[in-house]
């Protein structure tokens, strides 16, 4: 019976141990994080199926994609469904959309999307409210249940860039020869730009699962956001042909063949995704972290605060800023979590609001 007790007690001291290291581990004395939960937003539309990626039309309307294959246009209320591709599993799907700048010109719209024997990056034209004529750009990119990246924008060079995931085979991300785990730039017929470093696709390798993707206004660096493998999720400043660690180097560890995070989440999962910069200032939104995070910089890039815009949406998978609003997705159908009332949604909120 003693021996019982012991055990039961051994058992409550390591419980209470946890609780009060994950609780410490949740506070970074190095920060100022202010809870700044007060931000009202508007509904656009509900009844989606996990939108997982936003851009905007010349004439303002708001084109986007559903995992399951939908991408729709919402225009003055309504939405239209203008083309169905790929099939999903797990985290793949039709992922990342980016319309062409020149779209008045050549009616181009650019989908990463799953089929049936990878990832793939089609450009399609949008005629008469339809995806038509469909060029494949990049095909073979690695698919998985999981660990499938998907976010497509055009930078301010005007190429396009694509995050792949490691898909779950984590060695392939240091293999610069492999598409996976990898932030990938192409021209926009599809072909290597003179100027990329390995004389391929990749731009930078290393990467675990990077989500989100966005170039700062006034220097027109990139950034981007990458899942960790447990916490340690990442907000990386990439620099072209570099080394961002993954498998071998994660978050804070150091090595001198690797670029570290400016900013490493250790200490809870925020699980990030889609990243926008509004000024200076950069915006993550979280999955598991459920949140919209503002990142103040200094002119070096270390950080002075951060603060929680909003975290009473659920699960949130994109966040753009187009004009005076941020517009952003919440993931809480299919993912991880049971469904919400109104299902996943596309809010906007008035950037004078909450910067």
């Amino acid at each position: 019976m003693k021996l019982k007790k012991y055990i039961i007690i051994f058992i409550l001291v390591i419980v209470v141990a946890v609780f009060f290291y994950l609780k410490q581990a949740s506070k970074d004395p190095n920060l100022e994080l202010v809870d700044n939960n007060n931000s009202d937003f508007e509904i656009l539309t509900t009844n989606l199926e996990i939108p997982w990626a936003i851009d905007f039309l010349p004439d303002e309307s708001l084109i986007f994609t559903q995992r399951p294959g939908k991408v729709s246009i919402l225009s003055n209320g309504e939405i239209k469904v203008v083309g169905k591709v790929g099939i999903s599993y797990g985290e793949s799907g039709l992922l990342g959309i980016a319309v062409d700048p020149d779209f008045n010109k050549n009616k181009f719209v650019y989908l990463y999307y799953t089929h049936s024997d990878g990832n793939r990056i089609s450009r399609f034209i949008l005629k008469n409210d339809k995806l038509t004529d469909e060029t494949i750009l990049l095909d073979g990119i690695r698919k998985s249940s999981n660990h499938d990246g998907g976010r497509l924008k055009f930078g301010p060079d005007g190429k396009l860039y694509a995050t792949t995931g490691d898909a779950l085979n984590p060695q392939s991300a240091q293999d610069i020869n492999s598409l996976s785990g990898k932030i990938l730039r192409m021209n926009k017929d599809g072909g290597i730009p003179e100027d990329n470093p390995f004389g391929n696709y990749v731009y930078s390798y290393g990467h675990r699962n990077p989500q989100g993707i966005a170039w700062h206004p006034k220097t027109g660096e990139l950034f981007a956001s990458e899942h960790g493998n447990f916490r340690n999720d990442e907000i990386n400043l990439i620099v072209k042909g570099k080394n961002y660690g993954w498998p071998e180097i994660e978050c804070n560890e150091t090595s001198k063949e690797v670029i570290n995070p400016i900013r490493c989440f250790y200490e809870f999962t925020l699980a990030p995704s889609g990243i926008a910069f509004y000024g200076n200032d950069l915006y993550v939104v979280g999955l598991r972290g459920e949140q919209l995070r503002k990142i103040v910089f200094d002119e070096d890039y270390n950080i002075i605060k951060e603060e929680i815009i909003v975290d009473n949406l659920g699960r949130l998978r994109e966040v753009v800023v187009h004009k005076d609003y941020f517009y952003i997705s919440t993931s809480n159908i299919g993912d991880e979590t049971q469904p919400i009332e109104d299902n996943d949604k596309i809010v906007r909120i008035n950037l004078n609001k909450i910067t």
